[in-house]
């Protein structure tokens, strides 16, 4: 049986087979003196170190597995042997050195700060996508413009979530090259020299050259091309989901923390949220609808970071359960204040008074709607409600008034007012309806009602409204000012028989509806100009004319049949004839 050593490689600790440990031990010995008199040799052989744990540390499945000398013999494989990567300053000359190639692998994101200017993001996209970081950058900035910041955030997610380039293995990813020994080495004394160009243009010709040799096959050109289009779907599905996952967190960032929201500035805005909310307050509600939609959308803007970046690191399965612990509490809560909204609006309740008018079939009354500056200035029906103060109360003032006016054959009129609220019982909503403050008043004949009503803002809006009832005795005028249009907009169900339209006229009350007393009439009105006699010898009894008028000295002959209305053989499309004269219109 074997002994087991506990090492700790690169910060990381692994359990290693003894013979394995040995094998290790030389190999890593030999490295430390094939680059005795290197410039940068304890940067190299800590590269190198951070490179051999990363292999370990792909190859273990969990923290109690023992590397086994194969596990050793694998990775050496991978980095190569210290006779191979004999790299000396004769590298740099122009007879080059026999070295053993190497070859690109795919490159990971990193930030790169050591070329940039914040937090190295736009450095590290540039070498994962082949850009220039100036145009990254310029694109950032344009970006930033016409999303109105909202790419800044997107930018401090980069900046959080992408890992920085810190060892000289993370740089060699960064660019696409493999991290052996050899380019360790290269990478090390790029920083001494300050040769990099050199280093990347023989690069470059090498890959080009590959690039070359791998397209040799038809098919396999046409497999890669597929492959690329499909990791080209899969990257724009990747940037539209970071483009509407991030828009709508910085929507919901900006609508938590605006003005108002928790109390630091009042904001009218507010107190209109207090009106229809059930008692919770409204930071509560806010943070609520944040957690609620912000966490799904938070998962949605780290997989389209993952679908991009494919060394993304993870939030960590804590920050997860954390977050959909906080999901569903926001969730049951935003519910439970749901299902309370719903419950207090569950019940409609109303009260109603009476009182008699002193109006008689023989008096005119005058209706007219009144506002009051301090509360309204309106004087038309509306649904909705506003804030005001009666001597430094808060209250809500709303003009849901519905009239309606009624025949009686009573002697007096009456006047009956029912307003109306919902409420979580029935208690409840007589009690809201009671609340509401509404006023009528009949001065000599003229009748003035109020255009809104007040209730007390404890109460809350609960969709009161006021309807007016007001029965007139058979036999009395009405005068409706024109202001109470909109406020007697009824159905037939209602059985209103002030009809609209008929606002500023005189109106008779009759049994269930009104005469108009001086409504226009469209009648023809008979003169003594305007008679004939069937007998006489200006009628003509044939099928042409029904009738010839004389009008004020002018005879018409009017012809009515079939196919329309004719004066004097001329088509027409309505005749009118009173005391002015004669209208035709064609």
């Amino acid at each position: 049986m074997n002994k087991t050593v506990n090492i700790n490689l690169a910060g990381i600790f692994f359990h290693i087979d003894e013979d394995a440990y040995a094998k290790l031990q030389r190999y890593l010995d030999a490295i430390r003196h094939s680059f005795s008199n290197t410039q940068g040799r304890d940067e190299i052989i800590s590269d190198i170190e951070a490179r051999i744990a990363e292999l370990f540390n792909e190859k273990v499945k969990n923290e109690r597995q023992v590397i086994s000398i194969k596990e050793v013999e694998e990775v050496i494989a991978i980095m190569g042997q210290p006779e191979d990567y004999m790299v000396d300053e004769e590298i740099f000359e122009d007879e080059p050195k026999k070295t053993q190639s190497t070859k690109t692998v795919g490159k990971k994101l990193f930030r790169d700060p050591e070329t940039g200017y914040v937090g190295g993001v736009s450095s590290g996209l540039g070498h994962y996508l082949g850009i220039e970081a100036i145009w990254i950058r310029l694109l950032w900035i344009l970006l930033t413009i016409f999303s109105t910041g909202a790419f800044v955030l997107i930018y401090i997610a980069f900046w959080i979530f992408v890992p920085e380039a810190k060892t000289t293995a993370d740089k060699l990813a960064m660019r696409g090259e493999e991290v052996t020994i050899s380019n360790i080495e290269k990478k090390i004394r790029e920083g001494f020299h300050e040769v990099s160009d050199s280093i990347k243009n023989v690069d470059y010709d090498r890959y080009g050259k590959q690039a070359s040799a791998g397209a040799s096959s038809a098919a396999t050109t046409l497999g890669n091309i597929i492959k690329f289009c499909l990791k080209l779907f899969v990257k724009f599905v990747g940037i539209l989901l970071l483009l509407i996952a991030g828009s709508t967190l910085i929507a919901l960032f900006v609508g938590l923390f605006a003005v108002g929201t928790f109390g630091i500035i009042e904001a009218p805005w507010t107190d209109y949220v207090d009106m229809v909310n059930t008692g919770a307050p409204l930071w509560v509600l806010s943070l609520l609808c944040f957690f609620a939609v912000g966490i799904p959308f938070f998962f949605l803007f780290v997989l389209g970071l993952k679908i991009l970046v494919k060394n993304l690191k993870s939030i960590g399965r804590i920050a997860l359960l954390t977050l959909l612990g906080v999901w569903l509490i926001s969730i049951i809560g935003l519910s439970v204040i749901g299902i309370s909204q719903a419950t207090n609006r569950a019940f409609d309740g109303d009260v109603a008074s009476t009182e008699k008018l002193n109006i008689m079939p023989t008096d005119t009354l005058f209706l007219r709607m009144r506002n009051n500056p301090e509360y309204t200035g309106r004087t038309w029906r509306s649904s909705d409600f506003r804030i005001a103060y009666d001597n430094g109360n808060k209250v809500i003032v709303g003009n849901d008034i519905r009239l309606i006016v009624k025949s009686t054959k009573d002697s007096l009129g009456k006047i009956e007012v029912v307003k109306s609220a919902e409420g979580k019982d029935i208690q409840d909503a007589r009690t809201r309806a009671e609340n509401i403050k509404y006023s009528t008043s009949l001065i000599g004949n003229e009748l003035l009602l109020d255009s809104y009503f007040t209730s007390d803002s404890g109460y809350g809006y609960r969709d009161q409204e006021v309807q007016v009832t007001l029965f007139l005795p058979e036999g009395t005028t009405l005068y409706a000012d024109e202001n109470t249009s909109s406020f007697h907009r009824n159905t037939d169900y209602y059985g209103d028989i002030l009809i609209s339209g008929e606002e500023g006229h005189f109106l008779k009350i009759i049994e269930n509806e009104t005469s108009c007393e001086d409504c226009p009439e469209d009648t023809w009105e008979d003169s003594e100009d305007d008679t004939w006699d069937e007998n006489s010898e200006d009628w003509d009894s044939s099928d042409d004319f029904n009738a010839r008028v004389n009008i004020n000295g002018e005879e018409l002959n009017i012809k009515v049949n079939d196919e329309g209305l004719e004066v004097n053989d001329q088509k027409v499309d309505r005749v009118r004839i009173d005391s002015n004269g004669i209208e035709i219109n064609n």
